[in-house]
């Protein structure tokens, strides 16, 4: 699978582009603030419905203007398939395959897998708990349909739960019956959707510490921990336990919206004891098994987006990731960068071709094979 070409209209800073790929490692490089990393969202919006940095859909629209259009053409098993996201303020979003309009944006989750290296890749780190599960949840739907659909079903029914506690603190009333409808339901996606995590953690932790180790060349054990209310409890005496408490808040206080996948390193959080190049590596190792678990579930390659890893990155680790490609271990590449001069060296060195897009305060366009 692999993009042959897109187009940006009036999406962010890019008024008017459209460009050609071949199914190799493309680089896109220019000084900052020239659009680099919006073309890569734009990738990100065609596989996925949305922008990976800002999900609020009207904010990407182009300054003074009030729709944006992305159109890409994929080949996969041997098909092309055009793909459209259009964002007009105020009306929404609608995302076409093949001009026929999704009735339901989940129902393209999956068919152009994707897996993005980011420097903002940091807030995985630093931020709370539902950032993580937000990676879980998205590298899980990617390859498993019914996932997606469960998980979309226990939000809905979670927040239907917590709408209804309102109504009995707001009125003085208590209807258990009501109650227990919602508990069953919860009940039942919470705990399929505990299992999938758990499987989906134990197959990623082997492949996360294999990166790390090759990555970092050294000694730290690292691994990932999922913690989760329901290991080793009951989800629905979880639910009968914390019923006062719910009552109190208005809200579930219990259940796997609360789930988290702890970072350690040498048994403590890579928060508190990580440096920073420990922590670029934990992130791009993290980053590589989840590509490595979408390959090996879907049965090809995900596209690859590599934003500024040549400026964030040391040398040493930058060579030890673009190695992977004459490995073979990825498919379509997609790298930004800031120095042209950087980029054709790094890739040089590693016999690795690429094409390059010299982007211009303008927005002008440069081709270089």
């Amino acid at each position: 699978m692999y993009l042959k070409s897109l187009q940006l209209f009036q999406f962010k800073n890019h008024t008017n582009n459209h460009f050609k790929f071949s199914n190799k490692v493309i680089c896109f490089t220019g000084d900052n603030g020239t659009g680099k990393t919006n073309i890569l969202d734009a990738i990100h919006y065609l596989c996925k419905t949305k922008s990976y940095f800002n999900h609020i859909d009207a904010q990407n629209i182009e300054f003074s203007k009030d729709y944006f259009m992305l159109k890409g053409f994929f080949l996969k098993n041997e098909r092309d398939t055009e793909v459209q996201c259009n964002v007009k303020a105020g009306e929404g979003k609608t995302i076409k395959n093949n001009q026929k309009r999704y009735k339901r944006f989940s129902d393209h989750i999956g068919k152009f897998p994707v897996v993005i290296i980011s420097p903002t890749d940091t807030n995985l780190i630093i931020e709370g708990s539902e950032i993580r599960r937000k990676y879980l949840d998205n590298t899980i739907s990617q390859c498993n349909v019914s996932y997606l659909q469960t998980l979309i079903n226990y939000n809905k029914i979670l927040k239907q739960r917590n709408s209804l506690l309102k109504q009995f603190n707001e009125k003085k009333y208590f209807d258990e019956f009501s109650l227990n409808i919602y508990n069953e339901k919860l009940v039942e996606y919470g705990n399929t959707i505990y299992k999938e995590r758990i499987s989906f953690i134990k197959q990623l932790n082997p492949v996360f510490q294999k990166y790390y180790e090759f990555i970092s060349e050294s000694r730290e054990e690292v691994e990932l921990i999922y913690k989760s209310q329901l290991i080793d409890n009951d989800f629905s005496l979880l639910l009968k336990e914390s019923l006062e408490k719910d009552r109190f808040s208005n809200f579930t206080q219990c259940g796997i919206h609360k789930d988290d996948m702890l970072f350690k390193m040498n048994n403590y959080s890579i928060k508190k004891i990580g440096s920073q190049g420990q922590q670029k590596s934990f992130l791009v190792a993290l980053k590589l098994a989840q590509f490595e678990f979408l390959k090996e579930n879907i049965s090809f390659k995900p596209i690859l987006l590599l934003d500024d890893i040549f400026d964030k990155l040391d040398k040493k680790r930058v060579l030890k990731l673009i190695s992977f490609v004459n490995q073979n271990l990825f498919g379509q590449v997609f790298i930004t960068d800031t120095q042209q001069d950087r980029c054709e060296e790094i890739l040089s060195s590693a016999n690795i071709s690429s094409d390059m897009f010299v982007i211009k305060d303008n927005i002008s366009l440069y081709e270089k094979n």
